[in-house]
C-alpha cells in the first residue's frame, strides 16, 4: 500500500511517528484535560526545500522514456531522453536484477546486440507541467469592444494568503503570482484580454487598448483559499488535507464597455457565513476598444513567452463564459444565482464528455477546447447539493475541472532514438540504459510474446498499474505518483506512462543498497529467481491483461504476480476470475493485492485513482469517488463487493517498515500450520525442514523472514473459499506493525501486532474447479526471501515446488 523508496527519490508514508522520534502514543478527546502533565510533542521537520518534479530530474544527469510499457517482438519503441551533456550513450539491454544491494546477486543485465547501441546528441527536455484548456483562436474570440467574461472559482493557493496548514503545500503563495482562469492574452504580443487572479490575491482584469497599452484592474481584496477540511494527521505529524465543497466558492465577473473605458469586478463569495472577500470595484481606464492577441483562449493558465501557456491555476472553475458586451447588474446577478444571461460568445460545460479530453462549448457558435495535462474532471461544482455522489446521475451538479500547476498528461519530449525489437527476442524486462557524464539511466519497458504466440505455459505478469500509481518523477513530495500531493496539498488522481518513471528502473535503492526495494525493483528479485533457476517464463504486463482478458491468459498454465500487484481494473479482476474458474493456477507472490479499484483511461495512457476508506496516502474529497475515465465507483475493491479473498484466498490485514540495512521494524518466519500435513498441502514442503520457524534468515527486502512490510491474511467472513487451507503463518509482530484502516470501525487500543491477532500473515492455497488453484505467499517481504544461500533455502524451495505442481499437466498432489 504505502511505499519507502530511496535515498532522494521518496519517503516512507507509514505510522512511524512514535518510533522515529522516541515519542509514546498521544492522549486525545475524553480525559485529556485530566493528563497536563503531558509534553506538546511537535512533529518532526520536513525535508527542507522539497525539489520539483524537474529539479529532480535534473539531478539524476540523465533521465528518459520508452513511448510505449509493452511491446512485441518485431514493433518499434521510441525513447525519449533528457539530459544536459551534449551526447549520450544508449545500450539496449535486458534486466534481469536491478537491486544493487551488495548481499544480493547485484545488477545483472543482458547486452541486446543491435545498432541502436551507439553515442546519440544530447537535449535537455523539460516537463511540461501545468493543466488548462485550450481552445484555438477565432474571429469570434477577438474581440474588439466590450466584453463580459464569468466563471465560478474556487481558488486553492491565493497569492498573498497563508499557507494551507500542511507540509506538502510546496507553491509561495505568499509571494504574488497572477493564475490565468479565462484569458486570450498573450504575454509576447501585449495584447489580449483575460480573467485572472491577481498578485494582491483579488479577481482581475487584464486587458490592452488599441494603443498597445496593457492595463490590470483588481478589486484589490484578497480572496479565501479554497481550505482544506476533515483534516488527519499524516505519519510525522504532517496535516492532511482534503478540501471541502461549499466554501471556497466565488462567482467571479469581469466587465470592460469600450466606449466608456468603465471596467467592472464583482467578486461574490458563494458561503452564507460572514465573508469579507466580497468585492464589487468600478474603475475607468484609458482604453477604448481592444489590441487583439492571436492566442488561443485559454482556461487555468494565459500565454507567455514563445507562445507557451503559463501563470498556471490552482483550483476548480465552473461554468466559464465569455460576452461579447458589458452585461449590466442585473445580468450578473441573474448569472450569479442560476440563470442566463443570453447571447454568450462561448459558454463552457464541463460536465459533458468527461471521459476525454474534449472540452464542449454550448453556445450557438460551438467552439470546443481541449483539456491538457489531465485536469480532474468528475468533481463537485460550485452548485453541488450533498443528494448525490455519483455524477452521471446529476452531471448539473459536476460542472467544474480541477486544475493544478503541477499536472501532467503527456511529457511530449522529442524523439532521441527508435529501436525495432528482433523478431527473435526473448520476452521480458528490457530497458534502454543511457549514459552521460558518468550517470547511468534505465528506460523500462517489457518485450511481451507475440499476440496468440506464447513461448511458455508460464505468465509473469508485470505490475503496471502499480508501477505507474507509485512512479516517480522526481522526490516523494512532488513526484507525480499517485501517493504525492499537488503543489495545494491535493492527492494526484491520473498517473500517466508518458513520462519518466524515476523509480521504474533497476538500481533506484543506491550502490550499497542502502534503500528499500520496492514494486520494479523487488520484482527483479522474482525474475532473477526464475532466470537464475532456469524457467522460461513469458512477461505479460497489467496493460496487457486490461486489454486483452481472458484471451491472454488462456495462453498459458500458470501466472505469475509480482511483489505487489495493488491496483487493479474491473477488467483484469474479471480475466483472472474467469481464468482461475476454467482451470487456471495463479501464484500470488505479493502482499496487499487487488486492492484499489484503477481503471485505465480509453487511450491506454493513464491510470486514474478515487482514493477513499481504505489504508491510504490521501483521501478524495466528498463526491468525487466516481472516477472520470469509467464513471465507475472507486476506492477498495472490497466496498465493491470484490475483497481479494475472494479471488485469492487472502487480502491486505497490517503493514510496518524499517530499514533493512539496520534497525528497525523486522520481518517475520513462519511457523507451519496442522492443516498443512494433509496431503492436499503437505507437497509444498517437500525437501524443507521439519521443525522450527521457516525461513529465518536475512532477506533483500525486510530483515527477519518472508512475511513483512505489507501483511495478507485468509479470512472466511470476507470471501476465503471453503477449500482455503493455512500453510503457514507469521505472528507475534510489534506495535510498529498496524492493523488496516479499513477494519477499524472505531478509534481503538487493538492497532498493534503485539494486541491485535489479526496482525499476522497467512501463507495460503485455494483450490479452483477443473484444476485452478491460487498460491498466495501474502507478503511483500517473500520476493526478497528467495535469494538466500543462493537459492538454495526453505522460501525458494516452497516456490518452487509449487511452480513446478502448478506448471504440471496433471492434477495438484492430493487430489482424491
Amino acid at each position: 500500500m504505502i511505499a519507502r523508496s530511496r535515498v532522494g527519490t521518496a519517503l516512507l508514508i507509514t505510522a512511524l511517528v512514535a518510533v522515529a522520534t522516541g515519542s509514546g502514543p498521544l492522549s486525545t478527546g475524553v480525559g485529556a484535560a485530566a493528563l497536563p502533565q503531558t509534553p506538546k510533542v511537535e512533529p518532526p521537520p520536513l525535508p527542507a526545500d522539497p525539489r520539483t518534479p524537474q529539479e529532480g530530474l535534473d539531478s539524476l544527469g540523465i533521465s528518459g522514456y520508452a513511448d510505449r510499457l509493452s511491446v512485441e517482438p518485431g514493433e518499434s519503441v521510441k525513447f525519449r531522453v533528457s539530459t544536459k551533456s551534449t551526447a549520450f550513450k544508449a545500450t539496449m539491454v535486458r534486466v534481469v536484477h536491478g537491486d544493487a544491494d551488495p548481499r544480493g546477486p547485484g545488477i545483472k543485465e543482458q547486452v541486446i546486440a543491435s545498432d541502436a547501441n551507439k553515442e546519440y546528441p544530447g537535449r535537455y527536455q523539460t516537463l511540461p507541467l501545468g493543466s488548462y484548456v485550450t481552445v484555438p483562436d477565432n474571429d469570434d474570440l477577438r474581440l474588439d469592444g466590450s466584453f463580459t467574461i464569468t466563471a465560478w472559482i474556487a481558488p486553492t493557493t491565493v497569492p498573498g494568503s497563508k499557507l494551507n496548514p500542511t507540509a506538502y503545500q510546496r507553491t509561495p503563495v505568499g509571494t504574488g503570482a497572477v493564475q490565468g482562469i479565462v484569458t486570450k492574452w498573450s504575454d509576447e504580443e501585449q495584447a489580449g484580454y483575460g480573467m485572472v487572479v491577481d498578485r494582491d490575491g483579488g479577481l482581475g482584469l487584464r486587458l490592452a487598448g488599441r494603443s498597445g497599452r496593457a492595463s490590470t484592474v483588481s478589486t484589490g481584496v484578497k480572496m479565501k483559499p479554497w481550505t482544506p477540511a476533515l483534516r488527519g494527521v499524516e505519519p510525522g505529524g504532517a496535516v492532511r488535507p482534503q478540501h471541502v465543497n461549499s466554501s471556497g466558492w466565488y462567482f467571479a465577473a469581469v466587465s470592460y464597455d469600450a466606449k466608456t473605458g468603465k471596467v467592472r469586478l464583482h467578486q461574490y463569495p458563494l458561503t452564507g457565513h460572514p465573508n469579507d472577500s466580497e468585492a464589487v470595484v468600478t474603475r475607468t481606464i484609458e482604453a477604448r476598444g481592444l489590441k487583439n492577441s492571436k492566442a488561443p483562449l485559454l482556461m487555468a493558465a494565459y500565454q507567455g513567452a514563445q507562445k507557451r501557456p503559463t501563470g498556471f491555476y490552482n483550483g476548480k472553475i465552473d461554468a466559464p463564459r465569455v460576452y461579447d458586451r458589458a452585461l449590466d447588474e442585473k445580468e450578473i446577478r441573474s448569472l450569479q444565482r442560476g440563470g442566463s444571461a443570453g447571447g454568450a460568445v462561448v459558454s463552457y460545460d464541463f460536465s459533458q464528455k468527461i471521459d476525454t479530453d474534449r472540452v464542449v462549448d454550448t453556445s450557438s457558435n460551438g467552439l470546443h477546447g481541449r483539456a491538457v495535462n489531465l485536469p480532474v474532471r468528475a468533481v463537485t461544482g460550485h452548485n453541488w447539493k450533498a443528494d448525490e455522489q455519483n455524477y452521471t446521475r446529476a452531471p448539473e451538479q459536476y460542472g467544474a475541472m480541477y486544475f493544478h500547476d503541477d499536472d501532467l498528461g503527456d511529457a511530449a519530449w522529442e524523439p532521441s532514438f527508435t529501436w525495432r525489437v528482433p523478431a527473435d527476442a526473448r520476452s521480458g524486462v528490457y530497458a534502454a540504459k543511457l549514459e552521460a557524464g558518468g550517470r547511468v539511466y534505465h528506460a523500462t519497458f517489457v518485450v511481451r510474446p507475440k499476440h496468440g504466440k506464447p513461448t511458455s505455459k508460464v505468465a509473469l505478469l508485470v505490475p503496471t498499474f502499480s508501477y505507474l500509481a507509485y512512479g516517480l518523477t522526481g522526490d516523494f513530495v512532488s513526484g507525480l505518483s499517485q501517493y504525492s500531493r499537488h503543489t495545494d496539498g491535493s492527492g494526484v488522481v491520473y498517473s500517466s506512462a508518458l513520462r519518466p518513471i524515476t523509480n521504474m528502473r533497476p538500481m533506484t535503492t543506491g550502490p550499497k543498497g542502502e534503500g528499500r526495494p520496492w514494486q520494479f525493483e523487488a520484482d527483479t528479485h522474482i525474475i532473477d529467481w526464475l532466470e537464475s533457476t532456469g524457467r522460461n517464463v513469458d512477461y505479460i504486463t497489467d496493460h496487457d491483461l486490461h486489454r486483452e482478458g481472458t484471451k491472454l491468459l488462456d495462453d498459458y498454465q500458470v501466472v505469475i504476480t509480482g511483489s505487489h500487484p495493488e491496483y487493479t481494473s474491473e477488467p483484469m479482476l474479471d480475466a483472472l476470475q474467469s481464468w482461475l474458474n476454467d482451470g487456471g493456477r495463479l501464484m500470488y507472490l505479493g502482499g496487499n493485492g487487488f486492492y484499489w479499484v484503477t481503471p485505465l483511461d480509453r487511450t491506454g495512457t493513464y491510470t486514474e485513482l478515487r482514493r477513499h476508506d481504505g489504508t491510504e496516502a490521501w483521501q478524495g474529497a466528498p463526491g468525487e469517488h466516481y472516477h472520470s475515465t469509467t464513471g465507475e465507483y472507486g476506492g477498495l475493491w472490497r466496498f465493491r463487493g470484490r475483497p481479494p479473498q475472494q479471488l485469492v484466498g487472502v487480502g491486505f490485514t497490517a503493514q510496518g517498515f524499517g530499514s533493512r540495512m539496520g534497525t528497525g521494524m523486522y520481518s517475520r518466519p513462519l511457523d507451519r500450520s496442522a492443516q498443512s500435513r494433509d496431503p492436499k498441502a503437505a507437497w509444498v514442503f517437500d525437501g524443507v525442514k521439519a521443525t522450527g520457524p521457516i525461513g529465518d534468515f536475512t532477506s533483500l527486502q525486510s530483515p527477519g523472514g518472508p512475511m513483512g512490510e505489507e501483511l495478507d491474511r485468509a479470512d472466511y467472513a470476507l470471501g476465503s473459499a471453503d477449500n482455503t487451507i493455512v500453510l503457514a503463518s507469521a505472528t507475534g509482530f510489534g506495535d510498529e506493525y498496524l492493523f488496516v484502516k479499513e477494519e477499524n470501525n472505531t478509534a481503538n487500543l487493538m492497532e498493534g501486532g503485539t494486541i491485535n491477532w489479526l496482525v499476522r500473515g497467512d501463507v495460503t492455497l485455494t483450490r479452483y474447479p477443473k484444476g485452478g488453484a491460487v498460491f498466495s505467499a501474502s507478503s511483500i517481504s517473500w520476493a526478497g526471501s528467495l535469494f538466500f544461500n543462493k537459492y538454495d533455502n526453505d522460501i525458494a524451495t516452497i516456490t518452487g515446488n509449487v511452480l513446478n505442481a502448478f506448471s504440471a499437466d496433471k492434477p495438484l498432489p492430493g487430489t482424491g
